[in-house]
């Protein structure tokens, strides 16, 4: 799955899982620490506190009353953090429980924890590997997948797991009036697609059209109880959701009914609950790392690696490029409010190649990012090690040769300004996100490489929902530089990205028709991947996708930011993966302290 990264409050989740309207003596407690887990144990001794002080503070002047009362306070937070709890935070609420209705970063979060899926795509080996499905077997073309289920397994709630939850959870996410997101991926033609038992544990579904990578997309797919009253809060991943205040945390505490064992026979998970704190400043979520509040920041921006590296250099995590992208592209809609020319320009193939050729992306990643990025080659990082082509390279930095390029395209000097071949002088607007200094950042040094070409260009910082509107409804837009989240390996996720009826088809999305040679070939290749089931064959025809679109340049690739992380000392069995989520992907191994080696 491919989306745009960005960060913002969400709305409260609708679920059937009750938000608890906790009061201000657990709200209180939450905001110093005294986490939830052991709130009964902890109002037990809270209440020998006051009847303590109650006593003493007769003799006690205020400021020894306040002294006390601090260091009970103290000694009530480290009582708490002593548990085997793993804390960390989610940037926003999620918007949905809804397992088949997840398209925001924390939504995936809960669901990854815990949501059971047929199978898992292992984040570290990048191999497919079975979770509730012991195997599988594809047929007929990419249409029809069968699984056989793993026995003996419940739902969080103790309901059984059977066939049939299977077949309940695919009708509904291939219901067009749930409008799934995960069932998005699945829908390569029209028709009903067909799922039903073949045994007491087997289970076939049924497509109208081939599915690329069949297997891997059911790794986004947590099943749902059929049976249970609980509907999506009976769940079969590690974790339930126990607790959840809107805007301030979510707690998930271990499935007593969770089906994995490690390799000595001991049920997993080894933690005992997982506290989400919702927090968007990520300063402060800093700042409590650093006192030993949270276990992980699963996402740091290169400035605040560097600062905890020097304070805490066990603690930093720099697994290597991501599969996230850093690109520009301009705006190629016919209807959008543009000059002519100004349009003649973004649609020049010499003209986009200019502006590729003079950003200086060694520079950007060395200063902006602090080393801590690769320059971008096109729409697969080199952590993806089976799709990357590797005969292609990032666009060298040059000058003369983003000359000579606009020079065959009628573009010439006068004086400090570059010109186009009817006179206008060429300037242009680039919109970003407010609020991303990494964004910010990346623009001066754009400016100033174009300015050495003529080129004026005007930066323009807009609030995310202004951009989205811009670039994808009234197309008021010049330019725009944006980050993408890429979560997947396989390019049939990119699907809406490239496809020219594609409504993420960036810069001109929507065709009816292919408005260019180049894009009815590429939207002819990225069918002929999604149909082939050959992996070689599917390989070749992204490998010449991947080609025409360093050739083309619809989109500017700059970047793949590292994946950067920080982890506590204390959390054991950490193995971190390029792949989301980078640090907690095996969660259910994770432990705090020294209670448990990975057995796995």
């Amino acid at each position: 799955m491919l989306r745009i990264d960005w960060q913002a409050k969400a709305p409260a989740p609708q679920s059937s899982i009750a938000a608890t309207k906790a009061g201000p003596t657990r709200a209180s407690a939450a905001d110093q620490g005294v986490r939830p887990t052991n709130r009964r144990r902890l109002r037990r001794f809270s209440g020998l506190v006051v009847h303590s002080c109650s006593k003493v503070g007769q003799t006690l002047s205020s400021a020894n009353r306040a002294f006390f009362a601090t260091a009970l306070l103290s000694a009530l937070t480290l009582a708490a953090q002593s548990t085997n709890e793993l804390r960390f935070c989610l940037r926003g609420d999620p918007k949905t429980f809804n397992p088949l209705l997840v398209e925001d970063e924390n939504s995936e979060t809960v669901l990854y924890l815990t949501g059971g899926v047929l199978v898992r795509l292992n984040r570290y080996t990048q191999e497919l590997e079975g979770e509730l499905a012991t195997k599988w077997k594809v047929s007929e073309n990419g249409r029809r997948i069968d699984f056989e289920l793993r026995p003996n397994v419940q739902f969080s709630d103790g309901t059984p797991f059977s066939c049939e939850d299977v077949v309940f959870t695919v009708r509904q996410l291939m219901d067009p009036a749930l409008h799934s997101p995960q069932g998005d991926t699945f829908r390569s033609a029209n028709g009903p697609t067909e799922a039903k038992c073949t045994g007491p544990s087997s289970v076939m579904v049924r497509f109208p059209g081939p599915v690329a990578a069949l297997a891997a997309h059911f790794d986004q797919v947590g099943i749902m109880s059929v049976r249970s009253a609980h509907k999506e809060a009976a769940v079969l991943g590690p974790f339930t959701v126990a607790e959840y205040k809107p805007g301030t945390y979510l707690l998930l505490h271990r499935n007593p009914n969770y089906w994995k064992r490690d390799s000595n026979g001991k049920q997993l998970p080894y933690l005992d609950s997982l506290r989400l704190d919702i927090q968007q400043n990520r300063e402060l979520e800093l700042l409590r790392f650093r006192r030993g509040e949270l276990d992980i920041v699963n996402k740091l921006d290169p400035e605040m690696y560097d600062r905890l590296n020097t304070e805490m250099p066990r603690a930093v995590v720099d697994a290597g490029p991501s599969l996230d992208w850093e690109v520009v592209f301009f705006n190629q809609v016919s209807s959008a409010p543009l000059p002519e020319y100004k349009r003649r320009w973004f649609r020049s193939d010499e003209f986009r190649r200019a502006i590729s050729d003079a950003i200086n992306r060694e520079d950007i990643c060395r200063v902006v990012y602090r080393g801590h990025a690769r320059p971008a080659a096109g729409p697969v990082s080199v952590s993806n090690r089976f799709w990357l082509n590797a005969a292609l390279t990032p666009p060298s930095y040059s000058v003369n040769s983003a000359e000579a390029r606009l020079a065959r395209d009628g573009f010439h000097r006068s004086g400090d300004a570059l010109l186009d071949r009817d006179g206008h002088k060429v300037e242009f607007s680039m919109i970003t996100n407010s609020g991303n200094k990494l964004h910010e950042r990346m623009l001066a040094f754009i400016q100033q490489d174009l300015s050495k070409l003529g080129i004026q260009l005007n930066v323009v910082t807009l609030d995310f929902p202004s951009l989205i509107e811009r670039i994808s409804r009234s197309y008021n837009y010049e330019s725009v530089l944006m980050a993408f989240a890429n979560i997947d390996l396989d390019p049939s996720d990119q699907m809406n990205i490239w496809l020219s009826s594609g409504p993420n088809h960036q810069w001109n999305p929507s065709q009816k028709t292919p408005e260019t040679i180049w894009e009815a070939e590429i939207d002819k290749l990225m069918q002929a991947q999604a149909a082939a089931q050959d992996m070689k064959q599917r390989k070749a025809a992204f490998d010449k996708v991947q080609e025409i679109i360093a050739e083309k340049a619809p989109m500017l690739f700059l970047v793949n930011p590292n994946a950067l992380s920080a982890v506590s000392t204390n959390l054991k069995n950490v193995t971190p993966a390029l792949l989301r989520p980078q640090i907690y992907w095996n969660a259910e191994r994770l432990s705090i302290g020294n209670k448990y080696v990975s057995q796995r």
